[in-house]
């Protein structure tokens, strides 16, 4: 067997669920996975954005879906889901926490075909640290060897491979996307 390519409509007649995808990372997934084929429906809290899309009702517990063919997640985790960062307890817990989460489930489901992953951004250039002042924002690029802070669309790209048949053997793996923060 042959190790898939990738193609322009790789996703295509396949349905990806994006949560958060009315901003950053997300919006950038959203568009990426849209722009090879499939056909993406956006979960945001965003009020304003919500507004703008069609209610949708879904069930990711229910067991016919596991049995139809299994399928792909990829979680959005933090490079804050391996490294400690002062001042921020709760969030590092939490995305401490979707790492063990994807760990877990992937083990539970990959005999059903579902492949689970994480992905681990640094600081990435999003509307939220836009709004940062430019101390703080000077200081997290800082962090980064690579000298700036990452693309919402580097991120996508790596969702997008975890998300492909490129990926088939790949569960429950953390994947950092982080300029070499975790490095240093």
């Amino acid at each position: 067997m042959s190790t898939p390519t990738p193609t322009d409509q790789e996703f295509a007649g396949r349905t990806a669920l994006v949560t958060g995808g009315a901003s950053g990372i997300g919006l950038a997934v959203a568009h990426r996975l849209a722009g090879a084929g499939a056909a993406v429906v956006v979960a945001d809290y965003d009020e304003a954005s919500a507004r703008e899309a069609a209610a949708v009702a879904l069930d990711v517990t229910d067991p016919a879906s596991v049995e139809a063919g299994g399928g792909a997640i990829v979680n959005m985790s933090s490079i804050l889901g391996t490294n400690g960062f002062a001042g921020s307890p709760a969030y590092v817990a939490a995305k401490h926490g979707v790492v063990g989460l994807t760990k877990t489930a992937a083990l539970e489901y990959a005999a059903h075909n579902v492949r689970i992953n994480a992905v681990g951004p640094g600081f990435i250039d999003t509307p939220l640290l836009r709004d940062t002042d430019a101390p703080a924002r000077e200081h997290l690029i800082s962090l980064h060897p690579a000298g700036r802070l990452g693309r919402a669309e580097e991120v996508a790209e790596l969702t997008a491979f975890l998300l492909s048949d490129r990926a088939s053997f790949i569960h429950g793996s953390y994947h950092l996307v982080d300029g070499g923060y975790s490095a240093s």
